[in-house]
C-alpha cells in the first residue's frame, strides 16, 4: 500500500468517526472549556483540519484569514504554504499578492452542519452568503445533490461532503481554487468531473467508499491526489471560446464617417499587451492551466493571432524575451508591415550569450509604411536613479531601487504623410506590492525622461513638404485618401505639445501612488506609497508633471481587469494619453462576462497570458499654436532597432 493511499484511508476513518451531530463544533467547545484560552492550540480531535466551532471567535489575528504554516501541517499540508511562492523571474506578482481578494473579516470562519440529517440545501440558502467561510462541514447528512451556488464560497479551503447520498458533484466545484481538502468519502460517486482539474491547491480528494472508476481510483492509490488533478486538468475537453471582444465607440457612426472623409482628421490605434514570457509560464505558478496550454509553442500562436487580428498602428508588448523577439515576432509581424524596437532588461549585460536570449524586455512595433522612427531611448530606471545627485547618498535607493532592472523605451515617431509627431513609451514597472515606493520612483523617472525626450524632439525642425506632382497633389495622392498631406507639417513650441502615448504594465491599481501621479500630475512628498523611505527631492518636494495624462479606458470607466488569476482580478495595464492634443475614439471592450464567470483564471486554452490585451483608437487634435515658417530641416539618422 502506497503512502498516498494510507493517508487517504486514515482520513476516511477519522471522517467516519465524525458522524455524530456537530461533532467538530462540540469537540472544539469541550477543548475550550478544559484549557485556558490563552493556551489553546488550534487543534482538531480528528487531526484533519483545525476547526473553529460555530460562533467561536477565531484565534490569532483576525485580519489574516490565511491558514498558518502550523495549521497547514496539521492538515497534512506542506509546512511552507504554496501561495507564498514568488515569481521566479520577478516579472509578475506571486499568486498570493496582498491585493488579492480576502475573505470578509468575521469572528468565525468554520461552520459545522454535519450529522443533522439535512436532506436538501436550496440554491437560495443563506449559507451561500457566508463568503468568509474557510471550513464547511456538511458530512453525514442525507443530501442527494449540492447546488452550484456553493461556488460563492470562494475562500473555502476545506469542504466535507462525506457520508451523504451524492451520485454526482457539481462541476462548478472546480471554481473553488482555494480548496486544499475535499472529502467525498462514502457517497455513490463513480467519476470526478474534469473541471476539478483547476483545483491546483488540492492536497486530498477523499474518494474511498465510492464505486469510483477503477482508473481514477488507481491513480489516487498509486500517485495521490495531485496526479489525479493534473490528469483531469490536462484531459479536460476544451470549453467553448468566448465571442470576439467588441470595440466601445465614443463617437457616433456619422461622426466616424465624417472623420474618414475629412483629410484634416488624423487617427491611429495602439495595442498594449503583457504576453507572459516563456520562462515565467510554469505549472508552479499557473497550476490551474493545462500543461500543454502553458507551452510556448501553443501560446505564441495565440499571442500572434491576437496582435494581428487588431492590426493596430502601434503594438507595445511586455515580457518579450530576446530570442522570441528576433526569431518569432519580428519575423511574423514584418509580414504585416511592422518594424520593431526592442530592449531587454538590464540583467542581460551580466549574462552569457545563451542566457541573455531568455531575458525579457519591452518590444514596440509600428507600421513602417505610415511612420518614421526618428529616435528611440532606453530608460534603465536603476541607471537613471544613479545619475540623480539627490539620490546618490540615499540608502533606500541602494537597497531598494538599484536591485530592480526594469525599463522604459521611449520612441519618437513622425507620420510620413502629415509630419505629425508622436511619442510612444513602453514600460514594465516592478511587481511587488511591498515595493510600492520603487514603483512610484520608477514612474517618476519615466516621466522625467519622457519630458526630456519630448522637449528635444520639439526643437527639431519640421520635415519639408512633400513634392507636388503634376496633378497638383502631394506625391500624386488624392486628399480623399484621408492622409492630410495637403496640410503643412505641424511645429511644436515645447514637448508638451507633441501627442504622447504611455503604454505598459504598471503593476499598479487604482487607487495607488502611480495611478494618482500619472492621472493627477502630482503626489505629495509624504504620500503613503513612498512608505516613509527617502528619495531626495521626490520625498522632500513631491512629484509633479505637466503632461495632462489620462487613461484611455477611464473615458467611461476602467476595464474590469487586465490581469486575471484565481487570487487577483484587477487593472494593472494602462494606455495613458496626453489630453491637450489627443482624444479617444474607441477602446477594445471587455471579455464576455458569462465566459469569465466560468473561468478560473488566465492563462487558459483561449487566453495565452495572465494579462489581456488592451487597445484604443485616438484622433489627433489640431495644434493650437500658430505654425511659423522654419528653415529646411536636418533630420538625424533613425536609431537602429535592436
Amino acid at each position: 500500500m502506497t503512502p498516498h493511499w494510507q493517508n487517504q484511508l486514515m482520513k476516511c476513518e477519522m471522517i467516519r468517526a465524525s458522524r455524530s451531530p456537530h461533532h467538530r463544533a462540540r469537540a472544539s467547545a469541550m477543548a475550550s472549556r478544559t484549557v485556558q484560552k490563552s493556551a489553546i492550540p488550534i487543534t482538531n480531535p480528528n487531526a484533519v483540519k483545525p476547526p473553529e466551532a460555530n460562533g467561536t471567535p477565531k484565534e490569532g489575528d483576525s485580519s489574516s484569514p490565511q491558514v498558518s504554516a502550523s495549521q497547514a501541517t496539521l492538515n497534512g499540508s506542506p509546512s511552507t504554504v504554496s501561495i507564498q511562492a514568488d515569481h521566479p523571474s520577478a516579472t509578475v506578482a506571486p499568486i498570493g499578492r496582498p491585493t488579492a481578494p480576502k475573505p470578509p473579516e468575521n469572528t468565525w470562519t468554520s461552520l459545522d452542519m454535519g450529522g443533522v440529517n439535512i436532506k436538501n440545501i436550496p440554491p437560495t440558502s443563506g449559507l451561500f452568503s457566508f463568503s468568509f467561510l474557510i471550513n464547511l462541514y456538511l458530512n453525514h447528512n442525507a443530501l442527494t445533490s449540492i447546488p452550484p451556488e456553493i461556488t460563492k464560497l470562494r475562500h473555502l479551503e476545506l469542504l466535507d461532503l462525506s457520508g451523504n447520498n451524492l451520485v454526482t458533484v457539481p462541476p462548478e466545484l472546480g471554481m473553488l481554487t482555494s480548496l486544499k481538502e475535499l472529502y467525498l468519502f462514502d457517497n455513490h460517486l463513480s467519476t470526478i468531473p474534469y473541471e476539478f482539474g483547476t483545483l491546483h491547491q488540492l492536497q486530498t480528494l477523499g474518494i474511498e467508499g465510492n464505486p469510483m472508476d477503477p482508473v481514477l481510483k488507481h491513480m489516487v492509490q498509486e500517485q495521490g491526489t495531485p496526479a489525479l488533478i493534473a490528469h483531469l486538468r490536462d484531459t479536460c475537453p476544451t470549453p467553448v471560446p468566448p465571442p470576439p471582444r467588441l470595440w466601445n465607440n465614443f463617437v457616433t457612426q456619422s461622426e466616424r464617417e465624417a472623420m474618414q472623409t475629412d483629410p484634416n482628421v488624423e487617427t491611429f490605434t495602439v495595442l498594449c499587451y503583457n504576453i507572459l514570457c516563456e520562462k515565467a509560464a510554469t505549472s508552479r505558478l499557473y497550476g490551474y492551466t493545462p500543461s500543454w496550454a502553458l507551452m510556448w509553442k501553443y501560446r505564441k500562436d495565440l499571442i500572434l493571432k491576437e496582435i494581428q487580428s487588431h492590426d493596430t498602428d502601434f503594438v507595445c508588448l511586455q515580457e518579450v524575451d530576446s530570442a522570441n523577439y528576433e526569431d518569432f515576432f519580428l519575423e511574423h509581424l514584418s509580414e504585416q508591415d511592422y518594424a520593431g524596437v526592442y530592449w531587454p532588461k538590464g540583467r542581460y549585460k551580466t549574462m552569457s550569450d545563451a542566457d541573455r536570449r531568455m531575458v525579457d524586455g519591452c518590444a514596440t512595433f509600428y507600421k513602417a509604411s505610415k511612420y518614421t522612427l526618428v529616435e528611440n531611448h532606453l530608460v534603465e530606471f536603476s541607471a537613471a536613479a544613479m545619475q540623480r545627485p539627490d539620490f546618490k547618498k540615499t540608502d533606500d535607493m541602494f537597497n531598494r531601487v538599484l536591485g530592480k532592472d526594469h525599463i522604459a523605451v521611449i520612441c519618437l515617431f513622425e507620420n510620413k504623410e502629415t509630419g505629425t509627431r508622436l511619442i510612444v513609451v513602453n514600460t514594465h514597472l516592478h511587481w511587488d506590492p511591498q515595493f510600492r515606493d520603487v514603483k512610484l520612483v520608477q514612474a517618476a523617472l519615466m516621466i522625467e525622461e519622457t519630458q526630456k525626450a519630448a522637449d528635444n524632439f520639439a526643437k527639431y525642425p519640421p520635415r519639408p513638404p512633400a513634392p507636388v506632382s503634376t496633378n497638383g497633389t502631394a506625391n500624386g495622392t488624392s486628399t480623399s485618401d484621408n492622409n492630410a498631406s495637403s496640410r503643412p507639417p505641424p511645429t511644436y513650441s515645447d514637448g508638451t505639445k507633441i501627442p504622447m502615448i504611455l503604454c505598459g504594465d504598471y503593476n499598479s491599481i487604482n487607487p495607488s501612488g502611480v495611478y494618482e501621479f500619472l492621472s493627477q500630475g502630482n503626489v505629495p512628498p509624504d504620500h503613503a506609497d513612498f512608505m516613509s523611505h527617502v528619495y531626495g527631492k521626490y520625498t522632500s518636494e513631491g512629484l509633479r508633471h505637466k503632461l495632462n495624462l489620462k487613461s484611455a479606458y477611464s473615458t467611461v470607466s476602467e476595464i474590469p481587469f487586465t490581469n486575471f488569476t484565481p487570487s487577483f482580478q484587477g487593472v494593472l495595464d494602462y494606455i495613458w494619453f496626453s489630453t491637450p492634443n489627443l482624444a479617444v475614439n474607441a477602446v477594445l471592450g471587455e471579455i464576455d462576462p458569462s465566459y469569465i464567470a466560468k473561468a478560473v483564471g488566465f492563462p487558459n486554452v483561449h487566453f495565452p497570458s495572465d494579462h489581456v490585451a488592451i487597445a484604443a483608437e485616438f484622433r489627433v487634435k489640431p495644434p493650437k499654436d500658430p505654425q511659423p515658417q522654419r528653415p529646411p530641416p536636418v533630420f538625424p539618422e533613425s536609431s537602429s532597432s535592436r
